[in-house]
């Protein structure tokens, strides 16, 4: 009988990509099968992330549930990766000796190797090492499922906000060749993809080394996003997430001469004020947020604009919040995050003075989420009576009920039969919500190649 494997994976969708990338190394590597019961697996993996509070906790409560399922399996192998192994490295095993791995998302590749020594030696096998891309060289061809596909393109940040600890858990802003990244989308274009997600902590910074047979400066996102348009069976193209201080104008530009770029932009700006955003250290002004939406635009006119933002930064007042407020009425997002800041070890935010009660931060936070609640259900309700073509992803909840995703990034629900998977049909939009789309089916396109 096969050997299995179970993943549980928190935090942001590079997570979600390295997750599937582990599943195919390791079924690659030691024949595991993934599996969704954890009671069944003979490797258990836990994909964490520390961007919020208390995450460390959330794992550590988790492991103490499968301490219980190795009790009963002691040869069963439990993992840690993620940005809280990278974080805490052996000291995970302090809390937790029952853990026999613990790597970093850059050590993803080692894997194979970091499991086959845990269960050899039975001590703990720890690898949380920075080797910048060396693990996207040290992967098997992805495998596919379903007609949308992520795709990292780099690792890391080098942008140090004083609230974030991804530059200390994931390293410094590397970005992946070029070829290697065409290649790997044109391997998913022969599977079936018709829509990919390019991938990275600050997607925007990409510049990535220009083909050999080209040879020349590295290759800008905007570049990327070009060649990728000319890959036949691609017919959308997405990237998050982005940083104000590298939306470059070849970018924006991108929006308007690439079709296959879709319109949707997701640029956090975590706050309206100024003074915020400088002892936040964003490196850029509300009002050049505001000009960068602007540009863009005026590139693509129907781009539904996204963003995140934190409320209660230490020091926040309530006129920095009415300024975050303000922009928010500015720009009129079509989806957006929000969070109550919350004090993460090690960064410099942590340590600063003028630490916002909870309570404050509570009636900001609900005050700003109703205005985006609102933002979004409108932007909704504007694509009533439209006709919008939709990538059909699968079947929806009901019988007979097709789901997909607009361009705007909208769930769309609609009556079709389970055939149309993976193409992309005109759907006439009938009704709204403030986080889905229904309507009815008018026709399906070719598939461009």
């Amino acid at each position: 009988m096969a050997r299995k494997l179970f993943i549980q994976t928190h935090g942001c969708q590079m997570n979600e990509y390295d997750s599937t990338r582990m599943v195919d190394l390791l079924e690659s590597s030691h024949g595991l099968e993934p599996t969704d019961n954890p009671e069944e697996a003979d490797v258990l993996l836990l994909n964490t992330c520390s961007i919020r509070e208390k995450a460390q906790e959330k794992v550590f409560h988790q492991l103490g549930r499968w301490k219980k399922l190795k009790d009963a399996k002691p040869d069963m192998v439990i993992a840690v990766g993620g940005c809280v192994a990278s974080q805490e490295g052996d000291a995970i095993r302090d809390r937790a000796p029952y853990v026999d791995v613990v790597f970093g998302p850059q050590t993803l590749h080692r894997l194979p190797g970091l499991i086959t020594q845990a269960a050899t030696t039975r001590k703990l096998a720890i690898d949380v090492t920075f080797p910048e891309v060396e693990k996207f060289d040290n992967l098997p061809e992805p495998s596919v499922d379903g007609p949308s596909a992520f795709v990292s393109i780099m690792e890391g940040c080098s942008k140090y906000c004083t609230f974030c600890v991804v530059p200390y858990t994931r390293g410094e802003e590397v970005s992946r060749p070029v070829q290697p990244v065409l290649q790997e989308i044109e391997h998913l274009a022969e599977m079936g993809v018709r829509e990919v997600n390019l991938l990275g902590q600050n997607v925007n910074a990409f510049h990535g080394a220009a083909p050999a047979v080209e040879g020349g400066d590295d290759w800008t996102l905007g570049q990327l996003c070009r060649h990728i348009a000319k890959i036949g069976g691609i017919e959308r193209i997405r990237y998050t997430t982005s940083h104000p201080r590298d939306m470059e104008d070849d970018l924006i530009a991108a929006h308007g001469d690439t079709p296959q770029m879709q319109p949707f932009l997701h640029l956090p700006v975590q706050s309206g004020s100024d003074r915020i955003l400088k002892a936040m250290n964003r490196s850029h002004t509300a009002d050049a947020y505001r000009e960068i939406i602007r540009k863009v635009r005026a590139a693509q006119p129907d781009i539904a604009i996204a963003s995140d933002f934190i409320v209660g930064f230490p020091g926040e007042s309530d006129e920095d919040f009415e300024a975050t407020m303000q922009l928010v009425r500015d720009v009129n997002y079509a989806v957006a995050y929000s969070f109550k800041y919350s004090q993460r070890p090690g960064t410099p935010a942590a340590e600063m003075f003028g630490q916002v009660p909870e309570d404050v931060k509570d009636v900001r936070l609900q005050a700003l989420q109703k205005l985006l609640r609102d933002q979004q259900t409108e932007f909704n309700e504007s694509k009533i009576g439209q006709t919008v073509p939709v990538l059909v992803t699968g079947r929806g909840r009901l019988e007979g009920q097709a789901h997909g995703r607009s361009p705007w990034m909208q769930s769309v629900h609609f009556q079709g039969p389970e055939e149309l998977t993976g193409q992309i049909v005109d759907v006439k939009v009938s009704g709204a919500t403030m986080s889905s789309l229904t309507g009815d089916l008018v026709r399906e396109h070719e598939v461009a190649l």
